[in-house]
């Protein structure tokens, strides 16, 4: 009997057991066919977390009016920008430009604080293009009594500055070609390693080539241009342009035709500023009844241009609609730029927009930054509505790839297209994991106040294996939870379509963790031989803070080289909130120079600002 009943009662107890599993396993089945919770807002990806993305113009730092240490340049780490184009302050020259390096005739400098800036990028994950600005009024001003040394203007102001010494004026007799080049050799040599790509200025089509624009006369710098860059650095990649919009293919045709040097061209460069001035939806730039001279134009005529490479790359390295521009404002802004991003992206084509922070000493005052300037007034250096919705489009599209086999229908895009008076364009994406996700919108001319009709459609995904499809507003951020029609065939029921861009995923597009937001203004103070630094810290829940120290030579950087400074060395592990340190032991008799990053569970911040000290 004894053992009857021990019998029983292990069988009791291995079919508890077995429920028990029977019951986990079925659960553990639900919770994966359930997957994980679906945020509600886009989650943030920093720099750092992309291979491949969207660009953006600034300006290098410069007190009073861009000073590294208020909240705008590490903004474009946490917003996900991966690419930046530099070299040109407001509408002048920048600290990369000729008439900033060689002030004092043959003696060529890149100060600390560029390496610095350079860095900066580098380190926190942004490839960086360079447009070399080609006047110096030691060598290429039209005056009879040329200066053996400048100081360059202080400000930036828009072509055509036709003054005597301007640095608009650029080199065309052999001598001034060959003193650019010297120029150039040094630069691309200087940044090897750190900087890859390199531009022949900007707009050269139109008066920033002074008197006037001329091919033919573009044609020969650039043919010098072109090896000179590659003999300093043979990895890196020569840009031609960017030409200015409306894009004026016969100038590009002349130019070539005058350098022979085609072969040698890695990108072709242009800029799209749709009707100037005008609300023009920026896929308009591409409509015959609008321009002839669109991008998708002088694509076409350089794919077939002879001895341009088949790998050739397109960029447009400025594009904007700014909200003070006729019949615009913040909500038609926030509109046109995912459009821009993602219409530009399907054709292989990548975006920098203009401006990240408007430098308010110029003649452009506030109008084209992403992020307020400096006005004095409680909002300086604070993002616009914009700022969001281009971080959106970075965090979402970045490290895609076109997939036209990912497609979107519905049998009432046609009639929703017929009242909107315009077309709806749909793009499928695969990210860099294979996920999809498909974008679409339509484009029309938005209205001020965003004024849009409410449409809804019902849809078909192709080509995705979408399981749990999500709805994500780009301009807004927001994920909802979307329901299938028919699972089967692809069809969900009613969704939004606007004239803003949406898009439609699976719960697990989101496979990135999040970093905390970069610390900001740091600063610092010194008394004796300690320095005494301070910092603001944002979002993205920070659980602590690492400061690393520097070891600076006292002197410039003779001949150019970058070897004034020593190695990085973390020298505090802080906790959460931690906003100030002092470090009693700077090195004895030199400089030395500081930065800041934040830490989470899942990693690090971006760097801040750097900070130089002297005791």
């Amino acid at each position: 009997m004894r053992s009857s009943r021990y019998a029983l009662v292990l069988f009791a107890v291995a079919l508890g057991i077995s429920g028990v599993k029977a019951r986990a396993q079925q659960a553990s089945k639900q919770n994966t066919s359930a997957g994980a919770a679906i945020p509600t807002q886009i989650p943030p990806r920093r720099s750092s977390q992309i291979h491949d993305g969207f660009g953006i113009n600034s300006d290098l730092p410069r007190d009073p009016y861009l000073p590294w240490n208020r909240w705008w340049w590490t903004r474009m780490f946490d917003a996900g920008v991966n690419w930046i184009r530099i070299g040109q302050y407001e509408n002048s020259s920048d600290q990369t430009s000729w008439d900033w390096i060689e002030r004092k005739r043959g003696v060529m400098e890149v100060s600390p604080e560029l390496d610095d800036y350079v860095n900066s990028l580098v380190d926190n994950g942004v490839e960086i293009q360079v447009q070399l600005l080609y006047g110096n009024p030691m060598y290429t001003s039209p005056a009879g009594r040329l200066p053996d040394s400048i100081e360059p203007a202080p400000g930036g102001f828009h072509n055509s500055d036709r003054s005597l010494y301007s640095v608009f004026w650029p080199p065309k007799t052999p001598d001034q070609i060959d003193a650019f080049m010297r120029y150039v050799k040094f630069m691309v040599s200087h940044f090897k390693g750190r900087i890859h790509y390199w531009a022949l200025w900007n707009e050269q089509d139109i008066d920033y080539w002074n008197p006037e624009a001329n091919p033919e006369e573009y044609g020969r710098l650039l043919k010098a241009f072109v090896p000179a860059v590659h003999e300093a650095d043979p990895d890196a990649k020569v840009i031609y342009g960017g030409q200015a919009w409306p894009l004026d293919r016969s100038f590009t045709r002349r130019a070539l035709d005058t350098c022979q040097c085609a072969s040698g061209i890695d990108v072709f460069a242009y800029h799209i500023y749709p009707d100037y001035g005008h609300n023009l939806n920026p896929e308009a730039v591409d409509d015959p009844e609008h321009s002839v001279s669109g991008g998708q134009a002088s694509r076409e005529m350089i794919r077939h241009y002879p001895g341009v490479r088949p790998d050739v790359q397109f960029w447009c390295d400025e594009f904007n609609s700014i909200p003070s521009w006729t019949d615009m404002d913040d909500s038609v802004q926030v509109k046109y730029i995912p459009r821009q991003l993602v219409y530009n992206w399907a054709a292989s084509v990548k975006t920098f927009v203009w401006l990240l922070t408007s430098a308010t000493d110029g003649n452009e005052y506030d109008d084209f930054g992403m992020i307020h300037g400096l006005r004095y007034l409680p909002d300086d250096f604070t993002p616009r509505p914009v700022y969001a919705a281009l971080a959106h489009t970075n965090w979402l599209f970045s490290d895609s790839q076109r997939d036209a086999s990912v497609k979107i229908s519905s049998p009432d895009f046609e009639e929703i297209s017929r009242r909107a008076k315009g077309p709806l364009l749909s793009y499928g994406f695969r990210s860099r994991t294979g996920k999809p996700i498909v974008a679409y919108w339509l484009a029309v001319r938005s209205e001020p106040g965003n004024r849009f009709p409410a449409e809804t459609a019902d849809v078909r995904i192709e080509g995705s294996g979408i399981r749990r499809p999500v709805l994500i507003d780009v301009d807004s951020g927001s994920v909802t939870a979307l329901k299938w029609k028919n699972q089967s065939a692809g069809e969900l029921g009613p969704v939004p379509v606007r004239d803003s861009v949406m898009a439609i995923a699976d719960a697990d597009y989101f496979d990135w963790v999040t970093l905390p937001e970069a610390p900001s203004a740091l600063s610092a103070t010194v008394a004796g031989t300690s320095a005494h630094l301070s910092w603001d810290l944002h979002g993205g829940e920070p659980t602590g803070v690492i400061v690393e120290r520097r070891a600076d030579r006292n002197s410039a950087n003779a001949g150019g080289s970058a070897a004034h400074s020593g190695d990085w060395e973390k020298i505090a592990d802080l906790p959460a909130g931690a906003s100030s340190y002092t470090d009693a032991t700077m090195p004895a008799g030199g400089q030395a120079s500081y930065r800041v990053r934040a830490v989470n569970a899942n990693g690090e911040s971006a760097y801040s600002n750097v900070v130089r000290v002297r005791p």
